[in-house]
């Protein structure tokens, strides 16, 4: 990291004290307070992001945890501005943070302000066919998991199993058994001491090990650091309508060694998901054909969440907007506050630039790909408890052009943001070659939104997960504090039932019992329809929400279609062409119950296990 002014003692106004906010809008309720944190909040701040003395006591109130923050990441303003633009947006980042308006990934909110220092969510690190990029990646990996990150590789380089080594003439062991050691040392790195690390492991469908990539995670237990993705291309995916052969390359000669019939191949991926979850579709061709830089190469790898696919060695530098936050209360009515998102949007790309600043990178090759394309990615969370505020069902057409709209606003911000900065900063290094060069569009950043999970995140902003709908309206989730449960119940379900006349009390027993109202006596279908969860939402409404996000998205959108225990195989196959279809450039499904545990659970009365379903940049930082 290159060295930066520093600066003395800034004083600060005092904050008032927290104060309770109003039910409906999240809006406080008396002047200048803040709002709450809750009760799961702050015991997922304590047990992980609060800082801790040589004893492992907490020495750090979740107040100071924003200001250590905001501190730290407006020390990149002194370049350009001085002490008082720091001073400045030290108090608006502390502002937007405590009013849990944006919050960071979890990395920064860790690391910040501390001699570790990493602030970056994710990295993608390239592995080429020799022993020494292998356990040179390796390496890289343990450096960033150690420090919070998580990491995305693409196996497609290696040589598949059975192949002669020139130096020994012995035989390759091929893409999977090397993806074991690096989930066996994934295993024993807690990242930051506070977290285990997680991987996206990406194999092209043109790869000759294909299969036993795509069968790798049958096993319980296999690879259980790792969500796997398929790498497919349009050739394969025409190929598949056809019901017609596809080639096979030898990736270290680039010549065809075989063929499979692609009709069978997909059918195997759907129906390997189906089993547990993995693998998932990466879509390559829509994926590149949004690359900003095309001249530094072409992606082939994405972040362990799959919201950010990246070159080798670039990072995922990522933050969410609350939009929960962003509704008010005029004329009776509820409301979006556009002109407040677009001041939020226009300070949170302006956070995640100084982050790439002030960030200490895990290495020198980071740091370069880092300042070459200063990627950055702002999302969402709260999206479905809006839609509940606001009155609109997930499942219905008015969802979909809000999510369409909202995200449009959204971009429009960012893009603005980022000029401004351009024009007082200077674009990013590679821009006179990338695709906005060309058009003398001046940015300061190569992308600038990705929707990504917001697991723990969304649990300090005391509102829903990313653009999911509601899980459930009760569930636990399970192990994101280690070995504890948390058991959640959705907070403005309340609200929404006493609204209908509905007396809270006598759904208490329903909701215990299946963390929904669907059937539930003297409930309206209306209100049914509101507090849908993700297992009542059709598949077809989960991708048409993603994809109405990803429209108006530069990198990609971390999603997962929540299927019921009696979806087919059949299913996916449908949902994987359709996102295809869609424009969408991932897709990841899981059936309920179809692995042994998982993250979320319908209801309260299910036992615990010792297993996180998914991991991913952060283990619960996603969706089932």
């Amino acid at each position: 990291m290159s060295s930066s002014p520093k600066r003395g003692a800034v004083s600060t106004p005092a904050v008032g004290p927290i104060s309770s906010t109003d039910a409906l809008t999240g809006v406080p309720a008396v002047e200048g307070a803040w709002p709450e944190l809750t009760g799961n909040a702050l015991r997922v701040l304590e047990a992980r992001y609060l800082r801790r003395d040589s004893e492992r006591r907490v020495v750090e109130t979740p107040d100071e945890l924003f200001r250590r923050v905001a501190r730290a990441v407006s020390d990149a303003e002194l370049a350009f501005g001085g002490p008082s633009d720091a001073a400045r947006y030290e108090q608006e980042f502390y502002r937007v943070m405590r009013a849990l308006e944006f919050l960071p990934n979890s990395p920064a909110l860790m690391n910040a302000g501390t001699p570790l220092g990493q602030l970056s969510a994710c990295f993608v690190i390239g592995i080429e066919d020799s022993i020494e990029s292998i356990f040179g990646a390796l390496k890289w990996m343990a450096l960033v998991q150690r420090t919070g990150g998580g990491t995305g590789f693409s196996f497609s380089r290696l040589r598949p199993a059975g192949s002669v080594l020139e130096s020994t003439r012995g035989e390759a062991s091929g893409p999977v058994s090397f993806m074991k050691i690096f989930d066996a040392a994934t295993e024993h790195i807690k990242q930051g001491g506070r977290r285990r690390g997680a991987n996206m492991g990406i194999l092209r469908v043109d790869h000759p090990d294909i299969m036993d990539f795509v069968d790798a995670k049958r096993q319980e237990g296999v690879l259980r650091n790792f969500n796997l993705s398929v790498a497919v291309t349009d050739s394969f995916m025409e190929a598949v309508r056809a019901g017609g052969e596809y080639d096979l390359t030898d990736p270290r000669t680039g010549k065809v060694c075989g063929r499979r019939n692609a009709r069978e191949v997909f059918r195997a991926i759907a129906a390997a998901a189906w089993e547990g979850g993995d693998p998932g579709l990466v879509f390559l061709d829509t994926i590149n054909r949004d690359n900003p830089v095309p001249h530094l190469g072409a992606i082939e790898a994405t972040n362990p969440c799959g919201e950010t696919p990246l070159l080798p060695f670039e990072s995922c530098n990522l933050g969410s907007i609350n939009l929960a936050r962003m509704l008010v209360l005029a004329g009776g009515e509820v409301r979006l506050d556009w002109e407040r998102l677009d001041r939020v949007v226009a300070l949170a790309v302006r956070f995640l630039d100084d982050i790439l600043e002030v960030n200490r990178y895990p290495g020198e090759p980071f740091e370069r790909a880092a300042r070459a394309t200063r990627k950055i990615g702002l999302g969402v969370m709260g999206f479905a408890e809006v839609l509940v505020r606001l009155g609109i069902p997930y499942d219905s057409d008015m969802a979909v052009r809000f999510a369409g709209r909202l995200m449009r606003r959204i971009a429009g911000a960012a893009t603005r943001a980022s000029y401004e900065l351009a024009l007082a900063r200077g674009t990013f290094p590679e821009w006179d070659r990338s695709v906005f060069g060309r058009h003398n569009l001046p940015r300061r950043h190569a992308t600038t939104t990705a929707i990504a999970p917001t697991g723990t995140i969304s649990i300090i902003a005391g509102t829903t997960h990313s653009i999911e709908p509601l899980f459930a309206l009760a569930y636990r989730r399970r192990h994101v504090l280690g070995e504890e449960t948390l058991v959640e119940v959705s907070p403005f379900v309340r609200e929404v039932t006493e609204r209908f006349g509905i007396r809270w009390e006598e759904l208490l027993p329903v909701l215990e019992a299946s963390g929904s109202l669907r059937g539930a006596a003297g409930v309206s279908e209306q209100v049914q329809r509101l507090l849908a969860t993700a297992l009542e939402v059709p598949a077809s409404r989960h991708l048409e929400i993603q994809a109405a996000f990803q429209r108006h998205t530069e990198n990609s959108v971390s999603k997962t279609v929540n299927l019921p225990v009696d979806a087919t195989p059949a299913d996916i196959e449908k949902i994987y062409w359709r996102a295809w279809e869609l424009g969408l450039k991932g897709v990841t499904v899981y059936r309920y119950g179809s692995r042994v545990a998982q993250v979320l659970e319908l209801g309260k009365g299910e036992e615990s296990y010792h297993y996180d379903h998914a991991s991913r940049c952060d283990p619960s930082e996603c969706r089932v």
